[in-house]
């Protein structure tokens, strides 16, 4: 690692360092090195603010190259602003994080993706709608993005999960911290098979102060972001408002009039978000349903056998019989049922009156 990124890591790690005023400090002293050696006097010329000049000298007791073994130890990336690597939709936000911590598969960075936000306090029909389309933009691809919160943030994390789905949890709190604690295993499981992300330093308590901040990169990452259930005052609205601010489109699940929980979704339609009854809604939004369809056919493909494979192909020219399809295969028709059930399992192919089958549109 550079001993500039070290340095600008460190930076970050002190107490009260945002956007503005890390900028300020890079500015006037032109490297994070040089806000490490700085005196006092000179610190306070480049900002002003006595309270975070005081936690910057403090912090030049610490050795920075220790916090860089205790990152590598637990297997954590750091992407600081310049880096080509930091992901380039959370570059262009008003006020982007200067160092993004990661834990995971960092690839999904790259991924197209959607957030998805609501109630901690959700109801039986929320969090039912937020593992389903959770679920179903997973298995088109997209990574679905959330907070990790109670309720509908972990509610559309398990949702993506599921058949090796996608998802991204962007943390309040440092990335070794549990938050909340019932999300233990599910945490353990984002960070093997999705990825975790978080701006705040290593052992950051869930302050409330955080949440917000940590809504704007919810929003910051993703094409759009999905509001399921929210109350008047939930936290879910100030995602969707970052979201229209950060040019993003909004969208929202309607609810039951009579439930305090869907006053805030039903509030953003009158508003002007989209309404979203299935994910056709989202996909046609971005036009997406074209290359969606050909990514989930690309990546069903790679996982047939030579002979599903030809049999799949021959059912896409035209919806085909088990006594043509067999004939044309030149297979066992007990061999090819067992086929069909398989490509039906995969969802490639469903069944049509007169025991004739066709390929699936998703």
């Amino acid at each position: 690692m550079e001993r500039e990124k070290i340095f600008k890591i460190w930076l970050s790690t002190v107490k009260g360092i945002g956007y503005k005023s890390f900028v300020q400090l890079m500015e006037f002293f032109k490297t994070a090195e040089g806000v490490y050696k700085a005196k006092e006097i000179d610190i306070f010329k480049a900002i002003g603010n006595r309270k975070l000049v005081q936690n910057i000298i403090e912090a030049q007791k610490l050795n920075p190259f220790d916090y860089i073994e205790r990152l590598q130890n637990l297997k954590i990336s750091v992407y600081t602003l310049e880096e080509e690597e930091y992901p380039k939709e959370l570059k262009n936000i008003y006020d982007p994080p200067p160092v993004l911590y990661l834990k995971g598969n960092i690839n999904l960075k790259d991924n197209l993706r959607i957030a998805m936000v609501g109630a901690r306090n959700a109801t039986f029909y929320g969090k039912q709608v937020a593992q389903k389309l959770a679920y179903e933009l997973s298995e088109r691809g997209i990574t679905v993005v959330s907070g990790m919160a109670r309720g509908i943030d972990s509610f559309s994390h398990i949702g993506a999960l599921k058949e090796r789905g996608k998802t991204i949890a962007v943390l309040g709190n440092g990335i070794n911290i549990v938050y909340p604690r019932e999300n233990k295993k599910l945490m353990e499981q984002i960070s093997e098979e999705g990825l975790l992300v978080s701006e705040f330093p290593l052992d950051s308590p869930p302050l409330p102060q955080n949440f917000p901040l940590r809504n704007r990169i919810i929003s910051g990452l993703s094409l759009g972001v999905v509001v399921i259930e929210a109350g008047i005052k939930s936290g879910s609205l100030l995602t969707a408002q970052f979201a229209l601010e950060q040019g993003r489109e909004v969208f929202a699940v309607p609810g039951n009039i009579t439930s305090a929980y869907s006053r805030g979704t039903n509030e953003l339609i009158k508003q002007g978000a989209k309404i979203v009854i299935g994910v056709e809604d989202i996909l046609e939004e971005f036009n997406l349903r074209e290359d969606v369809q050909q990514k989930i056919e690309e990546n069903l493909m790679s996982s047939l056998t030579e002979e599903e494979k030809e049999v799949y192909d021959f059912i896409c020219e035209a919806p085909r019989d088990i006594e043509e399809i067999a004939g044309y295969v030149k297979i066992k028709i007990s061999k090819v049922n067992a086929i069909l059930s398989s490509l039906m399992l995969k969802g490639m192919i469903e069944k049509l009156p007169g025991n004739k089958y066709e390929k699936k549109i998703f």
